[in-house]
C-alpha cells in the first residue's frame, strides 16, 4: 500500500455499492496495525480493538497489506507458535483481495466470547468469489495491569486439548465450557 491517501481495505465491500464515507487506512485499522507491530508494542498499551467485529477487520486489512505478524499476535497466545507465518504470507500475498462484507457480529455470547460471522471477497481470473466464515474471538483479561485484548481463536490449528483440562485462554474455566464450545 503506497502513502496516498486510500480507502482502507477492511471498508470495501464488493457486494454493496453502499458505503457512505469509507474510512482511510490511516484512520481505520493502521493504528491498530502500528501499535501491535511496533518494537514498543510490549512496552505499551498501545491501540487495541475494543470488539471482536474491529479485530477482525484489521486482521483483514492485515492479510491485504500483507502483515502475517500481525494476524499471528492477534490469534489466541497458545495457538501462535503453532501457526506457519510463512505459510500466512504466501497465501496473504498470492490471493487477489477485492473487500469484506461483515455479515453478522454476536459481541456477546456468556462472559469473554464473541463471533464474526464475515465474507472476505477475492478474485480468481474474472470471476469473485467469497470466503465465508463464522469466526470466534476471545476477550483476554490480564488483572496485572487491568487490560483486556480480544484474540481470534483458531479452529484450524491443531491442539490436544481435552474437554475437562483448563481453557487455554487462562480464565480458569473448563476448556469444554470455554473456548472448546467454539474449538470443538
Amino acid at each position: 500500500m503506497s502513502t496516498s491517501i486510500q480507502t482502507c481495505p477492511c471498508q470495501i465491500n464488493p457486494s454493496s455499492n453502499v458505503i457512505s464515507s469509507p474510512l482511510l487506512y490511516k484512520d481505520c485499522c493502521q493504528p491498530y496495525h502500528d501499535s501491535l507491530l511496533s518494537e514498543e508494542a510490549d512496552k505499551t498499551d498501545g491501540v487495541k480493538a475494543d470488539s471482536a467485529e474491529r479485530l477482525m477487520r484489521s486482521r483483514y486489512s492485515a492479510f491485504v497489506l500483507v502483515k502475517p505478524e500481525y494476524i499471528v499476535k492477534t490469534t489466541l497466545p497458545v495457538q501462535q507458535k503453532l501457526l506457519d507465518i510463512q505459510a500466512i504470507e504466501s497465501w496473504a500475498k498470492e490471493t487477489d483481495w477485492a473487500g469484506l462484507e461483515i455479515v453478522a457480529h454476536t459481541p456477546k455470547l456468556g462472559k469473554r466470547h464473541a463471533q464474526v460471522e464475515f465474507k472476505a471477497y477475492f478474485k480468481t481470473n474474472e470471476d469473485l468469489q467469497a470466503h465465508h466464515e463464522l469466526s470466534a474471538f476471545v476477550k483476554i483479561e490480564n488483572k496485572a495491569n487491568n487490560d483486556a485484548r480480544w484474540y481470534f481463536l483458531d479452529p484450524t490449528v491443531s491442539m490436544s486439548v481435552s474437554q475437562k483440562q483448563p481453557c487455554i485462554c487462562g480464565s480458569g474455566g473448563k476448556f469444554k465450557r470455554c473456548c472448546g464450545v467454539y474449538l470443538g
